[in-house]
């Protein structure tokens, strides 16, 4: 495998982790919830949280029906955020809870939107990815490795097409750094999700660019001369994630990278009649790369979750299993 292709592949591999809940006690006669009641989550300061059907709510205190403590009176200066369920965090009428980073797969992310103040950084075997959400419906981030190379910036807008359709557009722009200065890659994508964040199906397209400067080394001269490398791809991804229970999703993300066009290579070759190396040009065609990495994520508490699944990889006409699994953290920051 030449130089180039190791050097997408890394870039690809970088831009390729209990509070209690009330329960109890029997619901008092006449406070029971009734069917269709819209159900409303309350999250005190401590992070306990209860779920049910607010009856009473004043500037002092909020009431609220739980279907095993009953009637719960909350302080309102106890309480930090009060909101309705949506219908993704309910099952069979039971609270099954709000996927917080159901906006990101292994790889790569999808078209639901990003949360103002729910931002998160998630921790992977290779660096560090940080993800802010500024404003409701965008997202800018940078991500990395633990040497700094590269260092990739991202942004994301998304849009509500329909009840359970979500439209985004966004990129990724990227640095060598330090190590590669004259590395540089750019990645502009769009990405359309059916569902919503407990189970979904997402859709992804992008065209990359990479840019580098190539070296190549002359044994007639002992020099180096340097040569451009420029190249685009057609990029795609097909991922989805799907809500088993409270605290556990399966997670399956892909990407795929269609053949390069043909480009020019330079090569030194022996040469017994002259008895010196001579330049020779060759047309060769980058090969294809497909990435797939079924897993589980474990929510472990609401503001974090740990993310575990394998990898396998089709290059050259050839599956190649990746024996190093993905492990990913995710932490609210």
């Amino acid at each position: 495998m030449s130089r180039k292709y190791l050097i997408w592949f890394a870039v690809i591999a970088s831009v390729v982790c209990f509070h209690p809940m009330a329960w109890g006690q029997e619901v008092p006669a006449g406070r029971e919830q009734q069917p269709g009641q819209v159900k409303h989550l309350v999250i005190k300061n401590d992070n306990t949280r209860f779920v049910g059907v607010i009856t009473y709510e004043d500037a002092r205190e909020v009431i609220i029906v739980t279907e095993r403590l009953g009637e719960v009176a909350i302080p309102k200066h106890e309480i930090r955020e009060i909101r309705e369920l949506g219908e993704g965090e309910l099952r069979d009428g039971q609270f099954v809870g709000e996927e917080m980073f159901a906006t990101r797969y292994f790889l790569t992310t999808n078209g639901l939107p990003v949360k103002k103040g729910d931002s998160y950084i998630q921790w992977n075997l290779f660096g560090p990815d940080f993800q802010f959400g500024i404003a409701d419906n965008f997202g800018v981030g940078v991500m990395t490795t633990w040497i700094a190379m590269p260092i990739v910036g991202t942004l994301k807008r998304s849009w509500q097409l329909g009840d359970n359709t979500h439209l985004a557009a966004g990129g990724l722009l990227g640095t060598g750094s330090w190590s590669r200065p004259d590395l540089g890659l750019a990645l502009p994508f769009v990405a359309i999700t059916r569902g919503n964040r407990s189970h979904n199906l997402n859709f992804s397209f992008g065209y990359g660019g990479l840019k580098y400067d190539d070296e190549v080394y002359n044994p007639n001269t002992g020099t180096y001369i340097e040569k451009p490398y420029r190249e685009g791809r057609f990029l795609f991804s097909v991922a989805a994630l799907a809500r088993i229970n409270e605290n556990f999703s399966f997670v399956f993300d892909s990407f795929f990278m269609l053949r390069g066009s043909y480009m020019t290579e330079t090569e030194y070759v022996w040469s017994d009649p002259l008895q010196r190396y001579i330049e020779v040009t060759r047309e060769k065609r980058a090969p294809g790369l497909a990435v797939f990495s079924p897993g589980l994520r474990w929510q472990t508490r609401p503001e974090s979750a740990f993310q575990f699944g394998f990898t396998g990889a089709r290059f050259e006409g050839e599956f190649v299993p990746v024996p190093i699994p993905v492990v990913q953290w995710f932490r609210k920051i």
